[in-house]
């Protein structure tokens, strides 16, 4: 038993130190920088740049195979004077971020399978293009009610997705792989 222990203290260290290499991966600036709706035709269509952290470790880690799913979400609601918010739509768009080894390229999917994978040569492009939110429609002016007032409400959020099966028996416990913004909002013009 005594011979084992350095194995095991060893075995220890390791589970640690990959703990916590990837505990502050997701540190940095996470944030809705702009965020606006134009109407088209009746449908309300968003346009919002978001900012993601970017570091060394998130490189990383998608280089040792692990995958990012980064989410925004809008909400419009109608507002009340005397009572909560009426919420009328709430969407949200799921995009997954993985490393292609063999190829060298970060590849992103939309998660509904709609759109085209692309792929980036740089950490950097990648997170740029899965921040970037150009005309997607989030409302159609039907659902709204005429003399009333409506806020908008957007955010993005960054989770771990899939582990390869070497990282899942390291990373079981930790929960340090998702960060959500604060709320970016604005009155919806009707």
């Amino acid at each position: 038993m005594i011979r084992n222990l350095p194995f095991r203290t060893a075995l220890c260290a390791t589970f640690l130190a990959a703990g916590g290499a990837f505990a502050n991966a997701l540190d940095g600036v996470l944030a809705v920088r702009s965020a606006y709706v134009n109407v088209d035709h009746g449908v309300f269509k968003l346009h919002a740049h978001v900012q993601y952290p970017e570091s060394d470790d998130i490189r990383a880690a998608l280089d040792d195979g692990v995958t990012l799913m980064f989410d925004i979400e809008v909400v419009i609601a109608r507002e009340r004077r005397y009572w909560f918010d009426a919420s009328i739509v709430s969407v949200a768009r799921r995009r997954e971020l993985s490393y292609h080894t063999v190829s060298n390229r970060y590849v992103v999917r939309d998660s509904t399978g709609d759109a085209p994978q692309e792929s980036y040569a740089t950490l950097h492009e990648a997170l740029e293009a899965i921040g970037t939110v150009d005309d997607w429609p989030v409302l159609v002016e039907p659902q709204l009610e005429p003399d009333a007032r409506y806020r908008v409400s957007v955010r993005a959020s960054v989770r771990r997705g899939r582990l390869p099966d070497t990282l899942r028996v390291l990373m079981f416990w930790t929960d340090s792989w998702h960060r959500t913004s604060e709320w970016y909002s604005w009155s919806l013009p009707v």
